[in-house]
């Protein structure tokens, strides 16, 4: 089975993002309250679905795909816990209804109620009320200031009840930044990337999975700039007093393959190894064009899996046992379906 852990429901259609950008200006005082999203109905989504994340699917060779809502229209820079809380829930309804319509082929993620300078407790509402509804994770902002990285870091204390939530629930978070804010930084050609280092980097620098020994993290897009500055890092780890990275952090840290051509998927699995690397290709992704040299879509990740130098055990562990392994909710929702 091949599983793509990191999938986006990036294909809404136009009066759903008209809701999110009346609902965006009531939280910034330009204009009344919107009211409430009359929802897509179900033959509506279903056929945007079918033409776009299913099929690619089927034509890409994949099998499950844990799709969460658009990662950049998550918006936490937004002002305002209410309307956060309201963004959250339709964003992460509308995904699982996703999950029921094809339940053999999507399996749910969903969005946190951030804000800046918010409360850990609307936050872990959520989680528990996905979790209930059969979510198997969620995509967890480390700034949501969206570029001022204004908050604490990961590693304070301000997110210990986060992250004894997600210990307790036994889910993961997949550390995903949203929009930028910042003048002359790309959202998914600087900030995502800068977001996943920058992380990476805070949880080094830190202690927290000492504290906290059952929490599983994912950084996506394969780790940012950390496994190809492993030496750096490793460096770094020494100056700090810190132990050696795979001890320090690959027992709780996971890197998905979204990096979007061969040389660098050979060397994050080279240099990180396949039993910390699951496979996911950010589908529908970040870069939707052909690779002249390829002929192929850059986001076709699964072909540079299947073309790396690695033992088809390893091939397997990545399409598969690690998402079982980090994502148990996963794991149990596939053994119900007889998988």
């Amino acid at each position: 089975m091949i599983i793509d852990c990191h999938g986006h429901f990036t294909t809404e259609p136009a009066s759903f993002r008209e809701h999110r950008s009346a609902l965006v200006a009531f939280a910034e005082g330009r204009s009344a309250d919107p009211g409430e999203y009359p929802g897509i109905d179900d033959a509506e989504l279903a056929d945007i679905i079918e033409a776009n994340q299913l099929r690619l699917q089927r034509e890409r060779g994949t099998d499950v795909t844990l799709i969460s809502p658009r990662a950049s229209g998550m918006g936490h820079h937004v002002p305002g816990q209410k309307v956060a809380d309201r963004w959250a829930r339709l964003s992460n309804d509308t995904i699982g209804r996703i999950t029921e319509l094809f339940p053999d082929r999507f399996a749910p993620v969903g969005q946190l109620p951030q804000v800046v300078d918010g409360d850990p407790d609307p936050v872990i509402a959520e989680m528990e009320r996905c979790v209930a509804a059969g979510f198997v994770g969620f995509n967890l902002n480390p700034d949501p200031s969206g570029g001022d990285w204004s908050g604490p870091a990961l590693t304070e204390p301000w997110w210990d009840p986060i992250w004894e939530t997600l210990e307790r629930l036994r889910v993961p978070a997949m550390v995903h930044v949203s929009a930028t804010t910042q003048h002359g930084s790309h959202t998914t050609g600087s900030h995502y990337l800068a977001g996943d280092t920058i992380a990476f980097m805070q949880l080094l620098s830190g202690d927290l999975f000492e504290r906290h020994p059952y929490l599983q993290l994912v950084i996506p897009h394969g780790g940012g700039a950390a496994p190809y500055h492993w030496g750096r890092y490793r460096g770094l780890a020494i100056t700090q007093d810190k132990p050696a990275l795979s001890e320090h952090l690959l027992g709780n840290l996971s890197f998905d393959t979204c990096v979007y051509h061969q040389v660098g998927i050979d060397l994050l699995l080279q240099v990180i190894g396949p039993e910390h690397v699951l496979f996911g290709s950010e589908l529908l992704g970040a870069v939707k064009a052909e690779d002249p040299q390829t002929g192929h879509p850059f986001d076709d990740t699964k072909r540079y899996v299947d073309a790396a130098p690695i033992s088809e055990a390893d091939r397997a562990t990545v399409f598969e046992a690690n998402a079982r392994r980090v994502y148990p909710r996963l794991d149990e929702r596939l053994r119900a379906q007889g998988r």
